[in-house]
């Protein structure tokens, strides 16, 4: 999988790294401590040295990326996951390494994004795509409901990412509509986030539990 992707692989890599040369750029206009947390209600509530900000963060996601890739190419049913799946796999960090770095030096120059808005818009945005390609995906060892009964049985596998992908789009766009007309709530964030997680899991058992009556 790495031989035929080497260009969106450096692509990818590149984007990556982007926030790292722009925060050289901006190096004298940072300051020496930096907001790099923000807590539940979009304010900074975590700080670290500009070197670390500017340095580590970025080449601490591109590793993370790396690290992903290696995994996925190292599954046994690597040939059951579609081009299409590990495309969007492999866009997923360098959007999360451009929003983190415009989310930091925009708030650490004075210009501070609204966090909660379009950190929520965000993971909407992500949960509908990836509920689009759910029930595309094939039985594989490291992208989908991995749990023992979807992989031990295909049909289980492939009713579970049906039911998946229509729970996740959902889920994301109720977070998308919410985020936008600021209806800012964490428990319900987090209750979507445990449907999104649970519903599929507890709908694969009941089938595996139907399939042995």
């Amino acid at each position: 999988m790495i031989k035929t992707n080497k260009r969106t692989l450096l692509l990818t890599s590149l984007i990556i790294v982007l926030p790292l040369c722009i925060g050289l750029v901006l190096w004298n206009q940072l300051p020496d401590t930096m907001a790099t947390h923000f807590g539940i209600h979009g304010d900074a509530d975590g700080f670290s040295s500009k070197p670390f900000a500017i340095l580590f963060l970025p080449l601490f996601i591109l590793a993370i990326h790396w690290f992903s890739v290696f995994i996925i190419s190292a599954d046994p049913r690597k040939k059951n996951i579609s081009p299409k799946i590990f495309t969007i796999i492999l866009w997923i960090l360098p959007i999360l390494s451009l929003y983190t770095g415009l989310l930091i030096y925009s708030y650490n120059m004075g210009y501070p994004l609204h966090v909660k808005t379009w950190t929520e818009g965000f993971l909407g945005f992500l949960f509908l795509i990836i509920g689009n390609y759910l029930p595309k995906t094939r039985q594989n060892y490291t992208i989908g409901i991995k749990v023992p009964w979807t992989l031990d049985n295909v049909e289980n596998w492939n009713r579970t990412h049906r039911l998946a992908g229509y729970v996740w789009i959902l889920c994301g766009l109720i977070i998308v509509v919410q985020s936008f007309l600021g209806l800012h709530n964490v428990y319900l964030m987090i209750g979507l986030i445990l449907l999104m997680t649970l519903i599929p899991c507890i709908y694969s058992y009941w089938l595996h539990i139907h399939d042995h009556l």
